[in-house]
């Protein structure tokens, strides 16, 4: 298969996706998480058919998605998710799925876990639901990251019910052992809390990552009672404008009573995108996931060529690279002056919460030239050496 990432600058300034319709014409984005891949096949094959067939109306029955994804979990992570009615839901993003089901399941004031740095987008969804972040930072960031359970049975017994977990992790790339996620749901069954599970980047775990992807409702029984997984083909398959999620729970009735917005929100091109994506687009997926993952090992030398003054530890989930560029010198948000002086944005590293002062994140879900256009870029944003 030809690679999916040998689009050209030239053709990647036509798009009008939010990645790039929305920064200046000399600006290079590295920021939000989108990749700059050609569609898969077996997608656009399914979107011609849509469009010939005119189904363009409503998002519609649920069932063929439904039955794709738990193909797609049984035959990659061993997870089987059919069986009980009620047990998986459509949304039309994981955005608005983690924001019904935490409505459903708290109050306004009430506390809702993080572990950051972690995904930005976190700390806006429970503001819109007057909801507090309560914050447990990830350990040993600098080694990869690692989840602290002391600190997550003190935000427990403290009153936290709801923890809103990214697993795989964004932005550090970590993907939890499964004794760490069993010892989780274990913390949470004690004190009758919920986690949810945003497992968006699950199928962009690298190949050679030292342990699989562990779906949190498959680590235990405990895990099976406390938990809800939220799913998209959108990262990975690089879909997120078709609008189509899922949520998965292995607890009937789990879901809160449907609300119109929420059934009506998903897209039926959503649809056909995710039944070809889990069915008959692995083979695009396998050779996105192994150049990500060539990208990712690439770039610590890359760094350490052009900005050895960043740290960088590879992560091994999906195109995200989070970068300590504190010895730099350039403050708490460096993004904002490799945006000024050097046209590259990257995500703001304060977004992501609690340890994100100094940072920034890097998209690498593009080709080599671009990363290495951009990290030359980021470069360029520094003063010279005598000028220090």
């Amino acid at each position: 298969m030809a690679t999916p990432f040998d689009l050209t600058l030239e053709q990647m300034r036509t798009h009008r996706s939010a990645k790039w319709s929305r920064v200046p014409d000399d600006v290079l984005p590295a920021w939000t998480a989108e990749m700059d891949a050609r569609a898969a096949p077996a997608i656009s094959a399914a979107l011609r058919t849509a469009v010939e067939r005119s189904d363009l109306g409503y998002a519609g029955e649920p069932t063929p998605v439904v039955d794709a994804f738990a193909g797609f979990a049984r035959d990659v992570w061993g997870w089987e998710t059919q069986g009980t009615p009620g047990r998986a839901r459509l949304f039309a993003d994981v955005g608005q799925a983690a924001k019904e089901t935490l409505r459903a399941l708290t109050s306004p004031g009430d506390a809702v876990v993080l572990n950051p740095p972690v995904y930005l987008s976190f700390y806006p969804w429970l503001r819109e639901l007057g909801l507090e972040a309560l914050e447990v930072p990830m350990l040993d960031v600098a080694d990869g990251g690692r989840l602290d359970l002391e600190g997550m049975g003190r935000a427990f017994a403290d009153g936290a019910r709801v923890v809103l977990l990214c697993s795989p992790h964004n932005p550090l790339g970590y993907v939890y052992p499964r004794e760490e996620l069993a010892a989780l749901a274990d913390l949470a069954a004690q004190h009758d809390a919920v986690v949810v599970a945003d497992e968006i980047h699950a199928p962009l775990v690298h190949p050679g990552s030292p342990r699989p992807f562990v779906p949190f409702l498959t680590v235990s029984e405990a895990a099976r009672q406390v938990g809800i997984a939220l799913h998209s083909p959108s990262k990975a398959w690089n879909t997120a404008g078709l609008k189509l999620a899922l949520g998965v729970t292995a607890v009937a009735g789990r879901w809160p009573a449907r609300q119109p917005e929420t059934d009506w929100a998903p897209s039926i091109l959503g649809q056909y995108a995710a039944v070809a994506a889990y069915t008959d687009g692995r083979d695009w997926l396998d050779a996105a996931v192994t150049e990500i993952e060539a990208r990712t090992r690439a770039l610590p030398a890359l760094l350490a060529e052009h900005l050895p003054g960043v740290r960088f530890t590879p992560g091994h989930a999906s195109y995200l690279a989070w970068l300590d560029c504190r010895d730099l010198g350039l403050g708490d948000d460096p993004a904002q002056t490799f945006l000024e002086r050097g046209r590259v944005l990257l995500s703001s590293g304060p977004a992501f919460g609690a340890g994100g002062a100094g940072f920034a994140r890097l998209n690498i879900g593009t080709s080599e030239e671009l990363v290495q256009e951009a990290v030359r870029r980021m470069a360029s944003a520094l003063p010279a050496p005598d000028a220090r």
